[in-house]
C-alpha cells in the first residue's frame, strides 16, 4: 500500500522532530514513509525519492531541517504536490532554518509551521489530506477536541491544587463553568458566495494590496473564493458571523499584519486547512513570526511576507491532490513564470 504522506529529514539528527509527526500520524491512522536526504549533500537522492514518490501516488511531503534548510525547497522542485516544512532549531534558535524555509519565491510555496513543531506538520498534512478524504477529516475534528480538553482539564490539575493566601480558586471555576456555543448570524455575514472554494479574511484595509495578488492567480487556477475585510479583535461578531457562512469552504486564508491575529481567529473556528500571508505594515514591520509559531494542535500553513501569489498556488496545489486538472494548471502556472 502506498503511504500518503512522505517526510524527508535533511539529518539524522533531526529524528526528534520526525518522532513529533509521527505520533501524531499513527494516532491519525494515516500510512506515512520516512526517509533522511540532504538537498546539499545528496541532491541526486533528493530528486529520485521525490519523482518516484510523487508518481507513486505520494499526497503531501514533509521536509524537516536545520541550518541553511534549504530541503523542502529543493522538495517542492520536483513535485507539484503541497510542501510542509518544518524549520530545526541547530544554531541561532532555529531562526535561518525559518527564514531559508517560509521566504520562497513565486510561484514555490513551502507551507511552514513553527520551529521544531514536527506535530503541527503532521496535522496540517491531515489537514491537506482530510480535503479529499472525509474519515481523516472527522479523525482531525476529533483530535482537535482532545486539545480542547487538555487545556479545560489543566485548571483541576494545575490550578486547583495550588495553596496561596490569596488565590481564590473557586471563583468561576472552570469545572462547573457552562461553555455556551457563540451565536453567529450566518445570514448577515456579508459574504457573497456562500460555495466559494475558498474564504480569504483581510485583516486591515492596508493589507488588502497583498490579497488581490493572491485572488489574480486564484482567478487563472479557476478557483472560486470569497473575500471580506474583517478583524478579529474590532469586529469579533462580525469576524465569527463571516466564518459561520463560509462553512462550505476548503481552505481559509488569512492575511494581515498588525500581530496577525486574523489567523490565530480562524484557526480556533475551524478544522480546516489555514493559510497565513504575514504582511507589512505602514511602518515597515512585518508578522511572519506570530503567523506562524502556532502552538501544538493549531498549525498555520505560512508562506512569505505579502507572499499572496504563492498563497494561492498552495491553494491550488492542496485542491490539486487527485484533481489532475488542478495540476495541470499550476504546471502551465509555473512554466509560464520560469519561462519568463
Amino acid at each position: 500500500m502506498t503511504p500518503k504522506i512522505m517526510i524527508i529529514l535533511g539529518s539524522g539528527t533531526d529524528i526528534s522532530i520526525a518522532n513529533k509527526a509521527m505520533d501524531i500520524l499513527d494516532k491519525l491512522e494515516i500510512p506515512y514513509s520516512l526517509k533522511i536526504a540532504s538537498a546539499h549533500r545528496t541532491p541526486n537522492l533528493v530528486r529520485e525519492i521525490v519523482t518516484q514518490a510523487t508518481d507513486a501516488g505520494i499526497e503531501v511531503f514533509i521536509g524537516i531541517a536545520g541550518l541553511a534548510a534549504h530541503l523542502p525547497g529543493s522538495i517542492a522542485a520536483y513535485t507539484p504536490r503541497p510542501v510542509i516544512g518544518v524549520p530545526v532549531d541547530v544554531k541561532t534558535g532555529g531562526m535561518d532554518a525559518l527564514q531559508s524555509i517560509v521566504q520562497m519565491p513565486y510561484p514555490s510555496p513551502i507551507a511552514t509551521v513553527g520551529i521544531d513543531r514536527g506535530d503541527n506538520a503532521a496535522i496540517l498534512a491531515a489537514q491537506f489530506i482530510g480535503l479529499h478524504d472525509e474519515e481523516v477529516h472527522q479523525k482531525i475534528i476529533k483530535l482537535r477536541k482532545e486539545y480542547a480538553k487538555k487545556v479545560i482539564e489543566s485548571n483541576e490539575n494545575l490550578i486547583q491544587p495550588i495553596n496561596r493566601p490569596f488565590i481564590k480558586n473557586d471563583f468561576i471555576r472552570i469545572r462547573d463553568l457552562e461553555i455556551n456555543k457563540f451565536q453567529a448570524d450566518a445570514e448577515n455575514s456579508g459574504c457573497k458566495n456562500k460555495d466559494a472554494e475558498v474564504a480569504i479574511i483581510v485583516g486591515r484595509q492596508n493589507d488588502v494590496v497583498t490579497a488581490k495578488k493572491l485572488t489574480k492567480i486564484l482567478d487563472r487556477l479557476k478557483i472560486t473564493y470569497d473575500m471580506k475585510v474583517v478583524c478579529p479583535i474590532r469586529s469579533n461578531k462580525k469576524f465569527h458571523d463571516y466564518i459561520k457562512s463560509m462553512k462550505n469552504a476548503k481552505i481559509f486564508i488569512g492575511v494581515s499584519s498588525n500581530s496577525s491575529q486574523v489567523t490565530g481567529g480562524l484557526v480556533g473556528l475551524t478544522a480546516r486547512p489555514v493559510i497565513g500571508v504575514p504582511c507589512t505594515n505602514e511602518n515597515g514591520d512585518d508578522y511572519m513570526l506570530t503567523t506562524v509559531s502556532m502552538p501544538p494542535g493549531v498549525p498555520v500553513a505560512t508562506v512569505g511576507i505579502n507572499n499572496g501569489k504563492n498563497a494561492a498556488v498552495l491553494t491550488g496545489e492542496i485542491i490539486g491532490i487527485g484533481n489532475s486538472e488542478m495540476v495541470d494548471l499550476l504546471d502551465k502556472l509555473k512554466d509560464k513564470k520560469i519561462n519568463l
